[in-house]
This record gives structure tokens, sequence and C-alpha cells, in this order.
């Protein structure tokens, strides 16, 4: 279901975030082109956990991220001098949520976040959306931003049913009943999961105020890139 955005404060310090998985730009970088013959690494690390953190390919940054629909990990890519924000009409946007979770969540399940850290290993928005966290819900982040252990991605890509033309960035972030019933320990990974969350009154979103063209790229492309931190 296409979702409405409603824009809040915390939007005002948002046009600073340039790069949060998406791109206004096609890539054009041959280290982007890949061999239709490769081997294809495996979706886990060597230790068993999630994939986590930028990862750089010649003048583009990949992040993992999750499909809204089904939640499975896909791969965000941003080429880093992109022209942004993008010029989509307000009305052919579809979110990319950004779920913020608080210091000592359980959500990881002792994996990782997508981004994790304050700079941390995606340092290109990582601090600003931490304090965007803890300017709105302190009781439940802190007032320390280097304090957010991290972050996930979740939107649908080309193809799924609330895919549009650019993607509105809306932070997900736990309220004080969310933190105290312990829903700030599950992950959110769809659609699904976040509206329930928002409904049953343990999160808020925030509409960011901004919005990329978006490219999604395979796990090969994120796994040959070379980790930012």
């Amino acid at each position: 279901m296409r979702k409405r955005f409603a824009p809040c404060a915390a939007a005002l310090l948002l046009p600073l975030i340039l790069t949060v998985g998406c791109s206004g730009d096609t890539p054009t970088s041959p280290a982007v082109v890949l061999d239709s013959h490769a081997q294809l690494p495996a979706m886990f690390q060597s230790d068993g956990t999630a994939p986590t953190g930028e990862r750089i390919v010649g003048n583009a940054a990949i992040e993992p991220a999750y499909d809204a629909d089904s939640g499975e990990l896909m791969y965000l890519l941003t080429p880093i001098k992109a022209p942004l924000p993008s010029r989509a009409n307000s009305h052919a946007v579809s979110p990319l949520y950004l779920v913020e979770y608080p210091a000592g969540s359980a959500a990881a399940e002792g994996g990782h976040f997508n981004c994790e850290g304050v700079p941390g290993n995606c340092p290109d928005h990582d601090g600003l959306v931490a304090q965007v966290a803890v300017d709105n819900m302190p009781s439940v982040y802190g007032t320390d931003p280097t304090m957010v252990p991290g972050h996930d991605h979740v939107a649908d890509p080309p193809g799924k049913p609330d895919f549009n033309i650019a993607w509105e960035v809306v932070e997900v972030i736990f309220t004080d009943q969310g933190l105290a019933d312990g829903a700030s320990d599950t992950r959110l990974t769809t659609d699904a999961q976040i509206d329930a969350a928002v409904a049953a009154g343990d999160a808020i979103e925030i509409d960011l105020g901004f919005a990329f063209n978006c490219n999604v790229v395979s796990e090969a492309v994120y796994w040959r890139g070379a980790p930012v931190a």
C-alpha cells in the first residue's frame, strides 16, 4: 500500500543526508559490470552474521537493505557524486524506511544491522540519522548519538507493489511504549511489520523530507566492494 508522508521538524536536518541507499544516476563505472559466469559469494559472512556497512565499488557506494515485501536482503547503490535530491513529483515516490534501534536492542540477534555505529560503517549518514533519533525520542535513545547502535533500510525494489520512480526516506524510531514492551528488540524488515509497530504505538515515522532515484544491484557487486570502515 502506498504511504503518505507527514514531514516533521526533524526534516530540517536532513537535506544534509546525501546518501541513504538510492541514487540519481545509473552507474557507469566499469567496476560495477558483472561477469555472467562469476561465482556469487555467500549471503552471510564467514562468522555466520549478516552483511553490514557500505562498500565502495568504483565511484559508487553500496549498502545492504531489506525487501519490504519479503524481508530478504538486497543491495542499494548510490553513485557518490549523484545529483541530489530527486526532482520526482510528490505523487511519484515510495517510502524507503530507515529503522533506528536503541542501545541494548536485541533486534540484530547477535548479528549485524545494515549500518552500525557513529560515525560507523555508513559514515555518510550514520551520525545524522542517529541525531534525529536522540532529538525526537531522547527517553528511548538517550542524548548521545554515538550510543545509537545502528539501523536497517527497508524498501521495495523495482517490480514490487510499492515501488515508484523515487524513494522518500522515512525514519522509524521506537517510542517509550516500544522500549517498555520489548518491541524494540524485534527486527522490522517488512512494510507489514513497520505498519504493525506504528499502529500499536511502539514506533513512529518521521519523513526526512527528501527523495532519491534508486538503483538495486546484485549481492556479488556488494561483496566485490571495499568496506568503508
